[in-house]
């Protein structure tokens, strides 16, 4: 079968690898759409997996063509999205059900092959099944839905209230979308790309604000401090400004990866005492019965049509590009959102 493999840094090859075979509790997924997901990048650009070769791609969707002994939940011809996690199960967190806490686990498309290539093995337990009217294109983007409605579930959110979102990338954009289909009030969005930004305005944000053009600094010397922020951009600046304003009382959602130190100086640190701030982290998609509530919550929202992911896929893309969308991810004011593999198109 055809596959991407990241082969070193910064190198990425369409290879001809064995086809990955079916064992015992497993099925065997001839993938439609895998998307890219910013933690690829850096397996990419910076070499940063756990062994070279290694297939990327853990936001996907197909069809189940063959099904190993054992399975019974699952039949050949079913449209599935694929939670990339693997618990072990039998760990403390584990046995807590807590799978998002597992010491053990392996992940799809980082510990063990990936989604870019036509053909991909999974647990049974991993696969959801997809509704008759969902795309399999929209399932592609199941996961990263899951992310976003896992953090804006870290804390109790009452309807209309005012929410801050930093960060306009996938996750914050699916985060609009979330916080939209739940019923809050408010929502303003921060991001230095106005390309972002006029995308979060047309999927329900109300305020957009790039900071290059107006700090919030000043926007909030006008403006109601929201009683939630969500951190998506992993950004230590924008790590920093989510405790800097929130509301006294309010909470902070951290959901973007740190990638560099964040610093807080002693008057911002002082702000999470004085405003007694409900401040939290939020780490993958995942609740019990695996894969989660939010697994289920996603479909439901997309198959309803409360939340459309359809205007956040900017672009498709075919084994044969390798590494083309990858470097168009990363472009100055890039407009792109969520960039597909085309592998198996499906329904």
């Amino acid at each position: 079968m055809k596959a991407l493999v990241v082969t070193d840094k910064h190198q990425m090859e369409l290879q001809d690898i064995a086809k990955p075979a079916v064992k015992s509790g497993k099925v065997l997924i001839k993938v439609a759409y895998c998307g890219i997901c910013g933690s690829d990048l850096p397996r990419y650009f910076e070499g940063g997996v756990h062994a070279f070769p290694q297939v990327l791609g853990h936001e996907f969707s197909g069809i189940v063509e063959e099904i190993g002994e054992g399975v019974k939940n699952i039949s050949v011809g079913e449209k599935v999205a694929v939670a990339p996690l693997i618990p072990c199960g039998v760990c403390e967190n584990c046995q807590k059900g807590e799978p998002a806490m597992c010491t053990q686990y392996s992940f799809i498309g980082s510990r063990e092959q990936g989604a870019m290539a036509e053909y991909v093995v999974v647990p049974e337990k991993n696969c959801v099944q997809v509704p008759d009217n969902l795309s399999l294109k929209e399932a592609a983007l199941l996961e990263p839905l899951t992310v976003a409605i896992h953090g804006i579930e870290r804390v109790r959110i009452t309807a209309g209230v005012e929410v801050l979102v930093l960060g306009a990338g996938t996750i914050g954009l699916l985060t609009v979308l979330s916080l939209r289909a739940i019923g809050v009030g408010n929502i303003t969005v921060v991001d230095l790309n106005d390309k972002k930004l006029l995308a979060a305005k047309e999927i329900g944000a109300d305020e957009t604000i790039n900071p290059l053009t107006m700090k919030l600094e000043d926007y909030y010397q006008t403006h109601r401090l929201p009683e939630v922020v969500i951190e998506t951009a992993g950004s230590s600046v924008t790590q920093k400004q989510a405790v800097e304003f929130v509301a006294k009382r309010g909470k902070v959602v951290y959901v973007g990866t740190s990638t560099r130190d964040v610093v807080f100086d002693p008057e911002t640190f002082e702000k999470i005492l004085r405003g007694e701030l409900e401040v939290t982290g939020s780490w993958m998609s995942y609740s019990a019965p695996f894969p989660g509530y939010e697994w289920e919550a996603g479909l439901r929202y997309m198959a309803t049509g409360e939340i459309d992911v359809k205007p956040l896929i900017t672009a498709t893309y075919k084994l044969e590009d390798a590494a083309i969308p990858f470097d168009k991810m990363i472009e100055k004011d890039s407009a792109d959102v969520k960039l597909l593999y085309a592998i198996n198109e499906g329904n």
